[in-house]
């Protein structure tokens, strides 16, 4: 090989040297994953859609005859992926029953999931707290409504369940869990459902709404019954230690309560994650929900 040829091969290894590390050095944007619902429902009661996210168990199949538990799962857009992750680390060891997961979901976008689930999950109407939400997030004014709690259940009742049991394999064995403003609602309905649920996550519940309404009723309940007729019913209640006192204390008054009338039909577990904020309890609520509900004995 002569000189220039040398030469030549050096400078042409040197740029390609030079232009693979800036290619090889660019840096790759995140890939966006979006959990897109199973099925959409247009609501009459509610006037508006509700999305659903389904995950079923591993043996589900349309060629046999067994159905299965459901566990509705409220803020399904965002707690939805949670559960599945959960429920399948789980199933490896076969630590729950076979359920069907369905998330239930409003808004596709945080301003409406916001507005939306507020109105769906508190139990009365309160504008002193609307005109605070809307202040906090920004909202128009007049765009956050409260207390369509009691609609709001006979939308999960008439519309949303009856469109899951008829196209999926289900049993009447329902079990319902939420967080926060969703754990406030888990609270009514297992006050006010009248057995049509038998199983309750009830995760931060934000029972000092309306000046402890929930609580007040439930207490009611427990107080003035000693039996209460309803279907064996599994209820787990949960709230991180370090939520305040806006949550801890009235989470801990109302398992009390609950504990004390010693209901043969009621099986009640309920925890304090130590150290755990508002948000920071969410996963550890979420795997302690399913096992506590649907762990096998």
């Amino acid at each position: 090989m002569n000189f220039s040829k040398s030469v030549n091969l050096a400078l042409t290894t040197l740029l390609f040297l030079i232009f693979s590390n800036s290619l090889f050095s660019q840096k790759l944007e995140p890939k966006e994953r979006i959990t897109e619902p199973d099925h959409t429902i247009s609501s009459q009661l509610m006037d508006r859609d509700y999305q659903l996210y389904i995950s079923f168990p591993s043996g589900y199949s349309t060629r046999d005859t067994i159905n299965y538990p459901v566990l509705y799962v409220l803020d399904g857009a965002y707690n939805f992926h949670l559960f599945t992750a959960v429920r399948g680390a789980l199933d490896f060891e076969s630590e729950i029953e076979d359920i069907i997961i369905v998330g239930i979901g409003s808004g596709l976008d945080l301003p409406s999931w916001l507005i939306n689930r507020y109105f769906d999950y508190t139990t009365s109407s309160d504008s002193v707290a609307d005109r605070t939400m809307e202040n906090l997030f920004g909202f128009p004014e007049g765009s956050a409504k409260s207390g369509g709690a009691a609609k709001f259940l006979e939308c999960i009742k008439k519309e949303i369940i009856p469109f899951v049991d008829k196209h999926y394999k289900t049993t009447s064995d329902r079990g319902i869990t939420g967080h926060s403003y969703g754990g406030l609602f888990t609270a009514y309905c297992f006050i006010n459902s009248s057995g049509f649920f038998t199983r309750f996550g009830i995760n931060s519940p934000s029972l000092r709404w309306s000046n402890e309404e929930v609580l007040n009723q439930a207490i009611l309940q427990f107080t003035g019954n000693s039996t209460w007729n309803i279907s064996p019913t599994r209820v787990f209640v949960s709230v991180g230690g370090s939520e305040g006192p806006d949550m801890v204390p009235p989470m801990v008054k109302f398992c009390s309560y609950l504990e004390s009338t010693n209901y043969k039909n009621v099986d009640l577990n309920w925890k304090i994650f130590e150290g755990e904020s508002h948000l920071s309890v969410v996963p550890a609520s979420i795997s302690k929900t399913i096992t506590t509900l649907y762990g096998i004995k």
